[in-house]
């Protein structure tokens, strides 16, 4: 992909007429990419990264296409999956390396990875317990099975005295001697190979900062920083010792996300940054203080009602993001400019009124472009991608149609 740094990316009132006149044919609801910002994000991704390897989160695009071209750019490197099932489906279709950034229960696809050398060679499961690691036995025995690669995870979240837990709860281990400890199990455990470890601050790469209402956020993300570098190289250098003694050593150390680029790439124990979301650019990172990628993903939907003065009702809507509810996880609308949605409808799954003074020039069959708030959201209702090349002239035209992972039957979270 190449990316022309002279478009006005940042401003998607310059490039969304373009779209909306080459897809004017398609009736909604339907997705588009815009080729053009999809690199434009790629390219600026690596560029905050300084050299560090970038690992692409499947979940925040959730398109084969996509993850397979951006997999082909320098700087990126490797796949981070929810799932096991979603792994082994992306290792069939050729892709080297899967990081599971979740533990699994599933047993099926537990016995699908240990009857398959080939698999294992290709995908990482993560533990934080060894009460996973027993379930994985119970599965297939390691005298039954390829050698499992696992990858350990230290807990990131901040503990403040006066906010308590800052974050999300993901692994139990908190301290790098409890992950060491795990690491010791790891090693003189047979059927098992530790070659990693996760480190997610996603109080620091999920939560927007700009603005100066939003001074407390970044004094809290200040002060995580700190914490997080300080914990995780102790907890690197300890499970590296700990290595040593079998005569092998990690081979990634995963952390950080979109938003948290600039500060993950300076800890020297990172070899890797995930990030996913940053590709396509949803309205969540309208508002941090270091990037602004540009808006690659939308959506359109048909005007079906006008139930009243400055009331416009589109047919579906509900395309939610996951975290806590509230505004900051639904959808935009951004096209026509001046819309909004009615506060006590919001997204709703079959119906969204919109309101505004736009909404008086639109008519029943009119759509209404939307931008999704976090990712991976639009994929899990469209089946495919649009994807848009060319500018804002009179030139973009829909080059191809990707398909979502819905759009090759996979519903794998």
């Amino acid at each position: 992909m190449t990316v022309d740094v002279g478009q006005p990316w940042g401003n998607p009132g310059a490039y969304w007429p373009a779209i909306a006149r080459a897809t004017a044919e398609l009736d909604p609801p339907f997705g588009v990419l815009h080729r053009g910002a999809l690199a434009h994000n790629a390219h600026d991704l690596v560029r905050r990264a300084q050299g560090v390897p970038i690992r692409v989160a499947s979940k925040s695009l959730r398109v084969r296409g996509v993850l397979e071209a951006v997999l082909a750019l320098p700087g990126f490197a490797g796949v981070l999956g929810y799932t096991l099932t979603e792994a082994i489906w992306l290792a069939r279709h050729g892709i080297d390396d899967i990081v599971i950034a979740y533990p699994t229960a599933d047993r099926g696809a537990l016995a699908e990875l240990a009857a398959d050398e080939e698999l294992a060679s290709r995908i990482t499961i993560m533990v934080d317990d060894v009460a996973q690691l027993d379930l994985v036995d119970t599965v297939v025995p390691p005298s039954r099975r390829a050698k499992i690669r696992v990858a350990v995870e230290l807990d990131a979240s901040l503990r403040a005295p006066v906010l308590g837990h800052v974050g999300v709860y993901r692994s139990p281990i908190r301290h790098p001697a409890a992950l060491g400890e795990l690491a010791a199990a790891i090693v003189g455990r047979p059927g098992f190979a530790l070659v990693g470890i996760m480190v997610y601050e996603a109080q620091i790469a999920g939560v927007s900062n700009a603005g100066p209402q939003k001074a407390a956020v970044r004094a809290m993300q200040r002060v995580s920083i700190a914490d997080v570098a300080e914990r995780r190289s102790r907890a690197v250098s300890l499970v590296r010792s700990i290595l040593r003694t079998s005569d092998a050593d990690l081979e990634f150390v995963n952390s950080g996300g979109t938003g948290s680029i600039e500060s993950t790439r300076l800890d020297e124990s990172v070899t890797e940054i995930a990030a996913g979301s940053g590709l396509f650019g949803p309205h969540i990172f309208d508002h941090y203080t270091a990037f602004t990628p540009a808006p690659a993903v939308g959506f359109a939907l048909s005007v079906v009602r006008r139930p009243a003065p400055r009331i416009a009702t589109l047919l579906g809507g509900g395309w939610v993001a996951s975290g806590p509810p509230g505004v900051d996880r639904l959808p935009i609308p951004v096209w026509p400019p001046g819309l909004e949605f009615v506060t006590r409808e919001a997204a709703g799954e079959v119906q969204s009124p919109v309101r505004g003074d736009a909404a008086d020039s639109l008519r029943v069959g009119d759509r209404v472009w939307l931008r999704h708030a976090k990712s991976g959201e639009v994929s899990e209702h469209v089946n495919e991608l649009h994807v848009v090349d060319g500018n804002w002239g009179d030139h973009a035209a829909v080059a191809a149609e990707l398909p979502t992972y819905r759009g090759e039957g996979k519903a794998f979270l």
